[in-house]
């Protein structure tokens, strides 16, 4: 891990980043590890949340161009899986944004929103809002914020 991801706010980016396209990675251990070591918990929430965001927002990204080649390569979620997902996603984009954080099933809300052509500004405040409550909780249940 050492070198890829600098123990820095730009490496918790990193693997925050990461952790939510292609590469399965605990930003929560790094998280921890860095709060730990002394960085600002309230700097490292956020920079851990932008960067679960960004690569949140790079599967709707993926999803909107529409390209299942790429879907299927770079994220690993079925065509299939999409669709049975459709109506759902369909009904209630902005709840699944918000839970796009969740493992395994986050992938596929949001590419699905991006291929539905969900309100991009609602699903990003949504999607936002949910990856940084993420690891708010998890800075209070490991005892490093608040």
């Amino acid at each position: 891990m050492e070198g890829l991801f600098d123990y820095t706010l730009w490496g918790l980016f990193l693997a925050s980043f990461l952790s939510a396209t292609v590469i399965p990675f605990s930003s929560e251990a790094m998280l921890s590890f860095l709060i730990v070591k002394g960085t600002d918990p309230y700097a490292a929430v956020l920079v851990a949340s932008a960067g679960n965001w960004v690569g949140g927002m790079s599967s709707y990204a993926i999803g909107y161009m529409g390209k299942w080649v790429w879907i299927e390569k770079y994220l690993r979620i079925k065509r299939v899986t999409i669709e049975k997902w459709h109506d759902r996603l369909y009904k209630r984009g902005a709840i699944f944004a918000f839970l796009s954080w969740m493992p395994l099933v986050g992938d596929v809300f949001a590419v699905g929103l991006g291929l539905l052509r969900s309100n991009i500004i609602i699903t990003a405040s949504a999607m936002f809002a949910g990856k940084l409550l993420r690891y708010i909780i998890w800075g209070w249940l490991t005892g490093l914020v608040f």
